[in-house]
């Protein structure tokens, strides 16, 4: 009876990490297959687009303005329109965004508002994109006065962006250990300064995050622009610029491929876009790579 009792013993111990092995081997070539997928779709997305847009990108397109009477197409006012809108807005909405996030996580004391506004926040994420520029053409373009302008449109991709930065950054400050704060305070820090100096460095990664985020989506937004910024393609400085009306990349690309037929020009656009959102997030890393080389040589 021993006898059978032990060997019992020893068949189970072998046949349960060889179902656990398994089981592990499969969930490891589920996770790699789907790895695989989302490599695969993004490299042929990446070189379709640079496959159709090679052959027709040229110097005088990146450089020149459209020209109606000599039949010319340039995207230049499209570019200085897009990094017009997406620096204006990103100007305003990043103090807005990392102050409420800082707010609803250091300062409030109210759980119950904390909770009314996050719900808020979460229901501004999801509303579509279309609503904004309707509310946006009707409250900015006509209450306010500004008409169809950049201006217009980067305070409409303001507050569409502004979910994103808030709950970034407020998920970021919850990972900050509350023993920085409760050391920061035993040493005589103020709250500001605690938060300034301690906080803050922790968690610059989520504020960077949060910026690459609101930033490609403002780069890749046309439906909100198509009712506040306009589909003007003059060449003008920063400060006519934003307060003149103007086609981004965006909605650049929506006229030539809509309603002009022109898929070549459509092409060369998305290519400009895909640099561009890869410019964008190489200088957010940097710049978050920066400052945690700061903060650790402060340290």
């Amino acid at each position: 009876m021993s006898d059978q009792v032990q060997s019992e013993v020893r068949v189970i111990p072998d046949s349960v990490p060889f179902r656990r092995e398994l089981y592990s081997r499969i969930l490891k070539g589920c996770m790699f297959l789907c790895i695989g997928i989302t490599a695969a779709l993004v490299a042929f997305l990446i070189l379709y687009i640079l496959v159709r847009a090679v052959p027709y990108f040229s110097w005088e397109i990146l450089t020149t303005k459209p020209s109606y009477l000599k039949g010319t197409i340039g995207v230049l006012p499209d570019i200085l329109n897009t990094v017009y809108l997406v620096l204006t807005a990103l100007v305003i909405v990043l103090p807005l965004g990392v102050g409420a996030a800082i707010y609803l996580n250091e300062y409030a004391r109210s759980k119950k508002l904390v909770k009314i506004i996050e719900y808020a926040v979460e229901t501004l994420a999801g509303i579509p994109s279309i609503i904004y520029g309707l509310v946006g053409m009707l409250f900015f373009c006509q209450f306010l006065g500004l008409q169809t302008s950049l201006l217009a449109g980067a305070l409409t991709l303001v507050i569409m962006s502004i979910p994103v930065i808030i709950r970034t950054t407020q998920e970021s400050l919850k990972t900050v250990p509350s023993g920085y704060r409760e050391g920061a305070y035993g040493l005589g820090a103020a709250r500001w300064h605690m938060i300034r100096t301690v906080v803050l460095p922790c968690c610059i990664d989520g504020i960077v995050t949060g910026c690459i985020l609101a930033a490609g989506r403002m780069l890749g937004e046309s439906a909100a622009l198509l009712f506040t910024a306009g589909f003007a393609h003059a060449l003008h400085g920063y400060i006519d610029g934003i307060t003149s009306s103007g086609a981004t990349l965006t909605v650049a690309l929506y006229v030539y491929a809509k309603e002009q037929g022109e898929f070549e020009v459509a092409f060369v656009i998305a290519a400009i876009l895909l640099v561009l959102c890869f410019i964008t997030n190489y200088f957010a890393a940097a710049f978050g790579r920066h400052m945690h080389k700061i903060h650790a040589d402060s340290k």
